[in-house]
């Protein structure tokens, strides 16, 4: 199952070259980006972990394009994602995210049903991945 989070996630995955073009068109808008990563991509799993602190003072695609590199180099089993934030006074929101790395092999998700009083069903996701620990979601099997 592949992730479909965030822009561009229908799309095969961008090259560094697509990644740059991408950044730098965030950085010509006045957005600051930020690298973040998890091992955990459930859909309401907002809060990935931030890669260093949010890059307010880049004006160029290489320094971010670095971190991404750096980031992809430690936690090459992780989904990776740029973020390009609008600090403008009201705006101050994520105007665009999208994944930049994914692990080997993606998992998926199943859907849980529940059956509640009377005949009430509620149904919720879960990740096959969280059945491991953090750290060992996506390690290879073998």
């Amino acid at each position: 199952m592949r992730l479909t989070q965030g822009t561009f996630s229908f799309l095969p995955d961008l090259t560094d070259e697509e990644i740059r073009l991408q950044i730098d068109y965030a950085l010509r808008q006045g957005w600051a980006c930020s690298v973040e990563f998890t091992d955990d991509p459930h859909p309401r799993n907002t809060y990935w972990e931030m890669w260093g602190l949010p890059m307010f003072d880049r004006h160029d695609a290489a320094g971010v394009l670095q971190e991404v590199r750096a980031c992809r180099a430690a936690r090459p089993e992780h989904y990776i994602k740029v973020n390009a934030f609008d600090s403008v006074r009201g705006f101050e929101t994520m105007r665009l995210s999208f994944i930049v790395n994914r692990p080997d092999e993606e998992p998926g998700f199943r859907l849980d049903r529940t059956d509640a009083q009377g005949r009430v069903q509620r149904y919720g996701i879960s990740g096959y991945a969280s059945e491991r620990p953090a750290g060992e979601r996506y390690a290879s099997a073998g």
